[in-house]
């Protein structure tokens, strides 16, 4: 094992280093929250799929692999498929915005009166996602160094801290586009051969496993129809995934870098659940699925190679975490803390005491995100609430307000209200884990969305004219909703 624990203290050491790199290199509130917006095709497409595919794609997506066979593929799969389509169709305009946040969009669109709420909601999103992110370093480091849950968390959390906290997205883009190099490695080119050959090759696979294993809708038609409804909407609208959009150097990097990320998540997910299916053979009466992962890893793979797959891992559950850390402090910072102060449409200072600012925010935002990690049990439940409340109360009025000329500030807060407050009443009478609540969130917020808007007057002229000159990459090119400054100076 010594071999296995150098290669992954050369991975967290280096990702160390690149964090005190990327402090050189974040010297204005553009460089440390959004890379300057100058990240190029393959920078970005690598960086965008490594926040993507966290722990829960890699460790989870194995897991459902080893429970339903291949149909184990769909959560990840739909995950590129919201990643995809957001590419596709909204990635362009939305980089041509040149925001921050998501609130910062609705702000744009509808007259700046939706930014606090829309803000809050999105805060308890990225907070969450860090937070189940943060958990499952318990799991790694258990396998590697047999540490108890509250040290592995804190060790992990702290190293993601460190280096986010030190440069920002500049830092994390740089160990993003390590960690997606190492999961490609050990995950596809590495585990997913290793474990197939192990298991005897797909037709002893097929002659082992019950024919529903490879039934590609195995897992069931509801199950995929929540998956649709939770990661693939929520890939349309997280903060976590904006961010990295608005990192892309231009619309055309934005829409073809996220759809060769998309691209690779497709592969990702199905790859994740033939290494699930050929653990099922190998070792077909484990007690949890999760633990098919960590099993075949520590069971199947030569020395050193286990040390490369257990860092893909780790490499995996950083990248989310650490792109849900700094959207997190982002929130909290320019879409709560600034407004509740006043400070929305008031000169910032200048862009380095901006910058002090942020890291300050990710530094607090991380130890909260390490002790509620400590703190929770239920992540699975915590998370499901943030994604029907992201879904459920956001998606309506953020593509309504890029699709729907008609739609107004009013409708947008009725759409946030009311949908989320039908997600929380559906969620205490159906079960968190329910299909209900997002989708009756969904349609009573899609409803109050078109009514209020039609019923009450129409945005002003103004705010669509400055609204369509941002989307069209004109406008305040350098500037957004709360810093009135242009970035860089």
């Amino acid at each position: 094992m010594a071999v296995d624990y150098l290669v992954i203290v050369v991975y967290l050491a280096g990702m160390l280093a690149m964090g005190w790199w990327g402090m050189r290199r974040a010297k204005s509130k553009s460089e440390f929250l959004v890379a300057g917006r100058r990240l190029g095709p393959a920078m970005y497409s690598g960086t965008m799929a490594a926040i993507v595919l966290g722990g829960a794609s890699t460790i989870g997506g194995v897991g459902l692999g080893y429970q339903y066979g291949l149909s184990g593929a769909w959560m990840v799969f739909t995950i590129g498929l919201g990643l995809l389509a957001l590419s596709i169709f909204f990635s362009a305009r939305i980089a041509r915005l040149k925001v921050y946040t998501v609130s910062e969009m609705l702000d744009l669109r509808y007259g700046g009166r939706a930014g606090v709420i829309s803000g809050l909601v999105m805060w308890a999103y990225t907070l969450m996602l860090a937070v189940t992110s943060t958990i499952a370093y318990a799991t790694i480091f258990d396998v590697l160094f047999d540490l108890n849950r509250t040290l592995a968390i804190v060790l992990g959390g702290s190293i993601v801290v460190a280096y986010s906290t030190l440069g920002g997205m500049w830092s994390i883009t740089l160990t993003g586009m390590v960690q997606f190099v190492v999961k490609t490695i050990g995950v596809l080119l590495l585990l997913l051969p290793i474990a197939v050959v192990k298991a005897g090759g797909f037709a002893e696979m097929k002659a082992q496993l019950p024919t529903e294993y490879f039934d590609p809708l195995g897992i069931g038609g509801e199950t995929i129809f929540t998956y649709v409804l939770i990661y693939t909407f929520g890939m349309l609208i997280g903060q976590d995934i904006w961010q990295r959009v608005f990192t892309a150097r231009s619309d055309r990097t934005a829409r073809w870098g996220g759809t060769v990320a998309g691209t690779y998540c497709l592969a990702y997910a199905l790859a994740g659940a033939v290494i699930g299916t050929a653990a099922k053979v190998l070792y077909p009466n484990l007690a949890n699925a999760d633990d098919a992962f960590a099993t075949v890893v520590k069971d199947e793979l030569p020395l050193g190679v286990r040390g490369l797959v257990l860092a893909a891992a780790l490499a995996a559950v950083m990248s989310t975490s650490s792109g849900a850390l700094i959207a997190c402090a982002t929130v909290a910072n320019n879409d709560i803390w600034a407004r509740l102060r006043g400070l929305a449409r008031a000169p910032q200072g200048d862009d380095h005491d901006e910058v002090r600012g942020n890291r300050l925010f990710i530094l607090l935002m991380g130890v909260a995100v390490i002790l509620t990690a400590i703190a929770l049990n239920d992540v699975v439940q915590a998370l499901t609430v943030a994604y029907n409340l992201l879904v459920g109360g956001l998606l309506v009025p953020i593509l309504g307000g890029l699709l729907w000329r008609r739609g107004t500030a009013q409708g947008a807060l009725a759409a946030v209200a009311v949908g989320g407050l039908t997600v929380v009443v559906l969620m205490a009478v159906f079960g968190i884990l329910a299909n209900e609540p997002v989708l009756y969130g969904l349609l009573s917020s899609l409803a109050a969305y078109v009514a209020v808007s039609l019923a009450t007057p129409p945005t002003d002229g103004a705010v669509l004219a400055a609204w369509r000159e941002r989307v069209a990459g004109r406008g305040t090119g350098t500037e957004s909703v709360s810093e009135q400054v242009p970035a860089g100076q």
